[in-house]
């Protein structure tokens, strides 16, 4: 990291508009050098908006940023200002190294690289770095969580001052999070570094950061030193009269015979040795099962397998007592509906619309599909405006393409699209609520429940613990490729789980 002093950053009176929709009002706010600033706020309420004027992204319809008095014009002049920014969406390049993506991403690497120079370079950085990670690894490789680590060793290779995080820990675990934000909030106390941190996270804010900003609906509400407030008065302020729904009790629903088996599953990872091994689950109609674990331990190649992601070495998956096969056939038989983890590369098409990533499940069929050939453009709209009215997602355009939402808006999206309708009897879902503020993760975790109570069998996977206990009825650890434990949520032992995500019971 550089030694010298970060710069301020200035944003004045910045308003931005897509189209009918206005991002950004007025809004303007103050990073001091060398502090931790949180912007906070809904979903849709212009957190990443603003982030990306900061970073050159977007230019402001009005207004300005500022960065020691230099005005932003372009993403090349910012970060040659040092800032730098950790999206949502991974930006690292599938095919190649962890190592080839931090190398590639200087602008000062040779045309004839010396390759064992830049490694020597690379493993000195890595000794004095946040966290390790295999260098050789090719990204496409790396679960979610790995991929982010990545991220932010990028922007720390690079030397960034000023460093953007928009939410970095919510594909982590608890304790990868608390490492994270730890070795992050330290290199602003030694005066190396500013950041503006992103998050859902009241903890986080309220754990790491001097100062927070709150938006709702695109303007700023308040600024103010986090020791001035407290997570009520926050969420307060974030919310305005909205207020989160109560939990859904559960009913009881009674079931001999499994809606999903799967049973002695063995699927390869991408390295070519075993990622799953010999699993066996079943899930119940009238239940949730939640999949525990620490990235990285067969749960990605799990969901993958299910959705036809990744080929299946031996065993089988059963729907209802008949094979199953993810074909459309088979899904639209067996009504088994699968969202896989990262959202804008595996389960949208992210250069179609909103409106169009909405049908895709339902595209042939009426009211969206007119005869065998043509598309009512006008019922594809109105259904998906239905989708986003109750999911609250934003822009509320059904024109936009996919990519332009941001993570917590396309997660609900994607699963607006599978519960809105009603269809889906079984869900497989990875990190449902990545992204997703409290009153969004509030509201969808009533909807997966709705879905429990009406005979749905959900397998939702999550290396959010909390989350599953307060959503699952049993939960069983996936731990080198196995199910290492299970236990039933009511008599969950966090010490002894926690030991299992280890590998060591």
């Amino acid at each position: 990291m550089s030694t010298s002093q970060p710069a301020m950053v200035v944003v004045h009176e910045v308003s931005k508009c897509f189209g009918a929709v206005r991002a950004l009002d007025a809004v303007s706010l103050t990073v001091r050098p060398g502090s931790f600033h949180a912007i906070i706020g809904e979903n849709g309420a212009g957190k990443s908006t603003v982030a990306k004027c900061m970073l050159g992204v977007y230019s402001p319809d009005a207004g300005e940023v500022r960065v020691d008095g230099v005005r932003i014009s372009g993403p090349a002049q910012a970060r040659g200002l040092g800032v730098g920014m950790v999206f949502q969406q991974f930006k690292l390049v599938p095919s190649l190294t962890v190592a080839e993506n931090l190398l590639v991403a200087r602008e000062d690497l040779p045309a004839f690289p010396r390759w064992r120079e830049l490694r020597a370079r690379l493993r000195r950085f890595l000794e004095t770095s946040p966290f390790t990670v295999d260098l050789d690894a090719k990204v496409a490789h790396l679960a979610a969580g790995q991929k982010q680590k990545v991220e932010i060793l990028k922007q720390l290779y690079l030397e960034t001052k000023i460093l953007i995080l928009d939410e970095p820990t919510s594909v982590l675990t608890p304790a990868e999070s608390e490492e994270v934000m730890t070795a992050v909030s330290a290199l602003v106390r030694t005066g190396s570094l500013s950041v503006v941190l992103i998050s859902h996270r009241f903890p986080e804010v309220m754990n790491f950061a001097d100062e927070v900003t709150v938006m709702r609906g695109g303007r700023v509400v308040i600024s103010l030193p986090v020791k001035q407030t407290n997570p009520a008065q926050l969420a307060e302020y974030m919310m305005g009269q909205s207020r989160p729904p109560q939990p859904l009790t559960k009913t009881s629903f009674p079931a001999d015979s499994p809606a999903l088996e799967i049973d002695q599953l063995v699927v390869q990872g991408d390295t070519g040795l075993v990622a799953v091994d010999r699993v066996r689950l079943r899930v119940y109609p009238g239940e949730i099962l939640g999949v525990a674990g620490v990235s990285g331990n067969g749960q990605r190649e799990l969901v993958q397998a299910i959705a036809g992601q990744r080929s299946i070495d031996s065993g089988y998956i059963r729907a209802f007592g008949e094979a199953f096969h993810p074909n459309r056939s088979s899904i639209r038989k067996t009504k088994l509906f699968t969202i896989p983890e990262e959202p804008l590369q595996n389960a949208t098409v992210p250069a179609m619309s909103v409106a169009e990533n909405l049908a895709l499940r339902r595209f042939d069929q009426p009211p969206v599909a007119r005869g065998r050939w043509f598309l009512d453009r006008g019922a594809m709209r109105d259904a998906a405006l239905t989708v986003i009215q109750a999911f609250s997602i934003r822009p509320p355009d059904p024109e936009v393409s996919a990519r332009s939402l941001s993570g917590g808006n396309l997660q609900k999206a994607v699963m607006g699209r599978d519960l809105m309708a009603g269809d889906a009897a079984i869900l497989v879902v990875a990190n449902p609520c990545m992204g997703l503020d409290f009153l969004a993760t509030a509201s969808l975790h009533n909807r997966l429940v709705e879905m429990r109570n009406r005979g749905g069998a959900l397998l939702v996977v999550s290396e959010d613990l909390d989350e599953l206990v307060e959503l699952a009825d049993r939960i069983v650890v996936m731990s080198g490729g196995r199910i290492a434990y299970e236990t039933h949520s009511s008599e969950l032992d966090r010490t002894v789980i926690g030991s299992h995500f280890g590998g060591h019971p």
